[in-house]
């Protein structure tokens, strides 16, 4: 690594402004990524390890992997100048306005200290109406923080969740160090494009982080959008990482993928599961359903945009299966969560350490009425805060299951 913080070389600070220091990013300067490939650019931070990529072709969990939702670099330095070179691949759909750029975070001493987005970069060009894609390239950008405290401090940069990011390189005008572990218990959580981020303000916002922050615990997010089908890779991820707590949120892409029918569910569950335990056989796991979702409480899958408003900005989903198919074995939200209940009972027979919540305590009825989602599906930025902080009370509050596991 660099020169120790407190022997720092050459002319006096004022003087240094503009001499930059450039520190590899290695894995130990990050942290909420599983694996760190090694691109033409620089690196690319993984959420999903290569194995598990290596196990399915669909494009929709390739983009949200490599999405770094709670992914974040993280060091100690006496710096006042920190820039980072990145190279980003941004959504953008046909016939749609151009959404807002992704946001950098920046911490000081575990508190905001500023904000910055980059420029330039790719562009996944997406037409909703064939599921076509072509990708547009673009240059690398720079994200600038400045004016910082002379002094040492511990710096957290938490990346887009909604932007692939390369990161190409880390500039400081003084040295940077590892931070060295705090102590702080390990929190991992996998759910779907909610616990991602959908339209959180900032990445140190989504509700799985807020959690974490609440909680004092240090976060692994493996949400991932329109990819938590129970996939037996996802579950082997979640087996091979060291946590002290982990929770899993099923249901809602199972129903808006229309992925598979009661009979599959329950097995699928109890396998997802089994694999968990195979590797955190005594570890806290929580089990989540689904939060409040209208159009899905009772009618089936799959869910379909409504393109009605897609050039005013407003995209809303629909929910395209008919009641009735219940009693074929189609899932709704309803129905998730009565066979959760019903198999989180029986395996806790046998697994003291195996808890349920029910998603509506988190986002419910009353949630709707006064804060409904906005395309039918997704949480706003004012909702996942409200999801963070009712998780870290009921997760991580006395009682909660994850009370006794505070950092």
């Amino acid at each position: 690594m660099n020169d120790r913080l407190d022997d720092v070389p050459g002319a006096p600070r004022a003087a240094r402004a503009t001499d930059w220091i450039t520190t590899p990013i290695t894995t130990d300067l990050l942290r909420g990524a599983l694996d760190l490939e090694h691109t033409e650019h620089g690196v690319l931070p993984h959420r999903l390890p290569a194995r598990a990529r290596a196990q399915c072709a669909d494009g929709q969990l390739a983009m949200a992997e490599a999405q770094p939702s709670g992914v974040r670099l993280v060091f100690r330095t006496r710096a006042t100048a920190v820039e980072l070179d990145a190279l980003r691949t941004k959504n953008a759909y046909q016939g749609a306005p151009p959404r807002p750029d992704g946001v950098y975070d920046l911490l000081v001493d575990g508190r905001p200290a500023g904000q910055a987005s980059v420029t330039g970069g790719n562009v996944l060009m997406v037409d909703m109406t064939t599921g076509s894609a072509e990708t547009r390239p673009g240059p690398v950008g720079t994200v600038r923080f400045s004016g910082l405290s002379d002094r040492v401090k511990d710096v957290e940069i938490w990346l887009p969740y909604n932007e692939i990011t390369e990161l190409v390189a880390l500039r400081t005008d003084a040295p940077v160090e590892p931070l060295p572990d705090g102590g702080r218990k390990k929190w991992l959580h996998h759910g779907s494009s909610i616990s991602h981020g959908s339209d959180a303000a900032s990445p140190s916002t989504t509700w799985p982080a807020l959690a974490g922050s609440l909680g004092g615990v240090e976060l692994t997010n493996l949400g991932l959008g329109g990819s938590a089908l129970l996939d037996p890779f996802t579950a082997r991820a979640l087996r091979d990482t060291p946590a002290d707590l982990i929770s899993v949120k099923i249901g809602i892409n199972l129903v808006n993928t229309d992925l598979m029918r009661l009979r599959a569910f329950g097995p699928a569950v109890h396998g997802f599961l089994d694999t968990i335990r195979e590797g955190h056989p005594t570890t806290p796991l929580l089990v989540v359903s689904p939060i409040l979702c209208p159009i899905h409480e009772d009618t089936p899958g799959p869910s379909a945009p409504d393109f009605s408003n897609l050039a005013a900005g407003r995209l809303q989903f629909l929910a395209m299966g008919d009641p009735s198919e219940r009693a074929g074995g189609k899932l709704t939200l309803n129905v998730i969560r009565d066979e959760l209940t019903r198999l989180v009972k029986q395996r806790s027979a046998d697994d003291p350490h195996l808890h349920y919540l029910d998603g509506r305590d988190l986002y419910g009825e009353a949630d709707f009425a006064e804060l409904p989602l906005p395309d039918q599906l997704h949480p706003d930025a004012a909702t996942h805060r409200r999801i963070g902080e009712r998780f870290a009370a009921l997760a991580f509050g006395s009682g909660g299951p994850f009370a006794a596991q505070r950092g």
